[in-house]
């Protein structure tokens, strides 16, 4: 019986181990999609932003818009990486979802709600992603105790 339990444990672990790292590979996904057309959205056409003055960080639209591209890339590949199970991926999934908040932070007077969302989209890529521990395995799209 205690054998049993202990099975039971472990599979509840390694389900919700699994079920966070996919959760965390769709937030980054999204996050990196939105930060894509975001990016497109400030090269193509820059007048939908809101143009502040004296602002510290103060970039051409242009520029942020291929910073945020340049993040949203990356954030879809290493999203694809999660998918994987793969620990680089999980590594660099908190650093690109730290990148993208801290560009968002910076861009913030140009677009500030979206700037928000995008905020919080990698805050729960980065607890999602630090909040499985390492002794946790996990098979993202196998279920464990099941032979396919």
């Amino acid at each position: 019986m205690t054998a049993t339990h202990t099975t039971h444990t472990s599979t509840a672990k390694q389900d919700w181990a699994s079920g966070t790292m996919i959760f965390g590979a769709v937030m980054l996904m999204l996050a990196g999609v939105l930060d894509i057309f975001r990016g497109i959205m400030a090269i193509a056409k820059d007048d939908v932003f809101v143009n502040t003055r004296n602002y510290v960080f103060k970039f051409d639209l242009t520029s942020w818009g291929w910073i945020h591209l340049a993040l949203g890339v990356i954030a879809v590949v290493v999203s694809l990486g999660l998918f994987g199970a793969a620990t680089w991926a999980r590594v660099a999934g908190v650093g690109i979802a730290g990148l993208v908040i801290i560009a968002n932070f910076l861009s913030l007077p140009y677009y500030p709600v979206w700037s928000l969302v995008m905020i919080a989209f990698s805050a729960f890529v980065i607890w999602a992603l630090c909040v499985v521990r390492r002794d946790d395995s996990f098979e993202p799209f196998e279920r464990p105790g099941r032979n396919i």
